[in-house]
């Protein structure tokens, strides 16, 4: 019963992403003519369209805030993970610049979603692949340094509104090597819009930017411990919001 009340939204859902293949086609003209500037100008375009189009079909109310305004240039956003909506939301609160995601590779397998994830400049893990592992890591380090943002979920899994899970050690190792601030987000209530009935539902969700904390020049123990960091920070944020 559940898997058919999702099929509405589904059929919208796909027919939305082919309305949207010009600007696909955009971005990749850009990328290959090497001109970042508007390749990410176009990932932008398409996010916000998919932001703001997903957020009104599924009936979020969507509260974001920022303690202030972000960095210029590259960032690494650090969030905690309860929903398959916490991407979205992302397109949605986040209006000013390209993000992409470092995403589990089984994502990049999703039809048509799995290739636009990849399209907006996202690295896939593999997680029982230790050596792949690090070349993705090398991956988004690279792409920090030209100029992209990304989005890190350091749980590694969705909470689906359970407890926040533990940070893990190293996920912020890419920001600190390409020498990027990392900006905290608290999320709460994507969990709401699908998990919580297994169907997609209004829900209120909250959406909590924190001040930056830079990372070039960090001492070696301050490296080591950004990542307990910014977990408290997130997690001091989901308990102010509930």
């Amino acid at each position: 019963m559940k898997l058919i009340r999702n099929i509405p939204f589904v059929i919208w859902f796909y027919g939305f992403l082919a309305s949207i293949e010009p600007i696909k086609k955009s971005i990749k003209k850009y990328r290959e003519e090497g001109n970042r500037e508007m390749e990410r100008a176009e990932i932008r375009r398409a996010e916000d369209a998919w932001g703001q189009a997903l957020v009104k079909k599924a009936g979020i109310d969507l509260r974001v805030s920022f303690s202030e305004s972000l960095p210029e240039g590259p960032v690494v956003f650090v969030s905690n993970h309860q929903s398959y909506w916490d991407i979205p939301v992302f397109f949605a609160a986040v209006r000013d610049r390209q993000i992409g995601f470092v995403a589990k590779e089984s994502l990049r397998k999703v039809p048509k979603f799995g290739s636009w994830i990849a399209d907006v400049r996202s690295v896939f893990i593999k997680r029982d692949d230790a050596r792949a592992s690090l070349r993705a890591i090398e991956e988004g380090v690279e792409l920090l340094k030209q100029g992209y943002s990304l989005v890190i979920f350091p749980e590694g899994t969705r909470s689906r509104g359970g407890e926040m899970k533990e940070f893990k050690k190293g996920s912020l190792r890419l920001a600190v090597k390409a020498e990027v601030p990392v900006v905290p987000v608290t999320l709460n209530g994507t969990y709401h819009a699908f998990e919580e009935k297994g169907y997609v539902s209004p829900a209120r969700v909250d959406f909590v930017v924190h001040p930056p904390i830079h990372t070039k020049g960090l001492s070696r123990k301050e490296a080591a411990d950004l990542a307990a960091q910014v977990e408290n920070i997130v997690r001091a944020g989901l308990e102010e919001i509930r």
